[in-house]
């Protein structure tokens, strides 16, 4: 009984780390991807994108600015690894992501012709363990679909971002961080909808920088207000449309 005691006595402190309360973040197994933006950092367990996990970001629209919240992690794509993009709505501008400090030569831009056939090719991305980050804008998938590229993810141990539809966001999910976007003053509106702790009380702000670094002109000192711009006239400044698809699924290295 007095092992027992002295055992019950010292097991808060001894395991406290191996568990995750709701009302505090969650301690990571492996630091996060840094998302090179300090404030979304701190709100999120291990400080960055999740590695070996599913992220999901939730858009109103094609262009919102999820390309531009994203710039950092392409940026600092390690030698020897690739940063993926699928399935994207336009074709990103090489020259301003040159500007923004992405290499190119590490950049790898695959069309795809349907959700399947994105699904698919990130599912072969995440398979070669060559990959640093892997962001897959998806239009459709099922929990089944979901689940799979969520068990890819962590055999990979690989960092995928799904880029998908702001009306997905009252579906399931088996992603362990869902973030709403939204456009504002300056930049992004960020709501944390799921995460591995406690509800944030309100949404975060986060500037979008011009290519080459200059912060976006007219940042709004307090806390910035969504703005009504259609699609068309907020589709982010690195991205083109797309040319015809030639086939199923295609794949060429840079953004040509």
């Amino acid at each position: 009984m007095a092992a027992l005691a002295t055992l019950a006595s010292h097991a808060p402190s001894s395991l406290d780390h191996l568990i995750w309360r709701g009302d505090r973040l969650a301690t990571a197994t492996a630091p996060g991807l840094p998302t090179g933006h300090a404030l979304l950092d701190a709100a999120l367990p291990g400080g960055g994108w999740p590695v070996g996990a599913l992220t999901e970001l939730l858009v109103p629209h094609a262009g919102v600015g999820e390309l531009g919240l994203l710039l950092p992690v392409l940026a600092r794509t390690p030698a020897g690894r690739w940063a993926v993009c699928i399935a994207p709505p336009g074709q990103p501008y090489a020259p301003a992501l040159a500007a923004a400090g992405v290499p190119l030569e590490r950049l790898l831009m695959v069309q795809a012709e349907s959700p399947a056939h994105a699904r698919w090719a990130a599912r072969q991305a995440l398979n070669s363990h060559s990959c640093g980050v892997i962001l897959l804008w998806l239009a459709d998938a099922d929990m089944g679909a979901l689940r799979r590229l969520q068990l890819a993810a962590e055999e990979s141990a690989t960092t995928l971002i799904l880029i998908r539809p702001a009306s997905a966001a009252s579906q399931p999910s088996p992603a362990v961080l869902r973030v709403a976007l939204a456009s504002c003053s300056g930049g992004l509106e960020l709501r944390i909808l799921k995460r591995r702790g406690p509800q944030l009380a309100g949404p975060l702000g986060i500037d979008l920088p011009w290519p080459g670094g200059a912060p976006r002109p007219g940042r709004a000192t307090h806390p910035p207000r969504p703005t009504a711009a259609s699609p068309q006239s907020s589709i982010h400044a690195l991205v083109r449309p797309l040319p015809a698809r030639p086939g199923p699924a295609s794949l060429h290295a840079g953004a040509q």
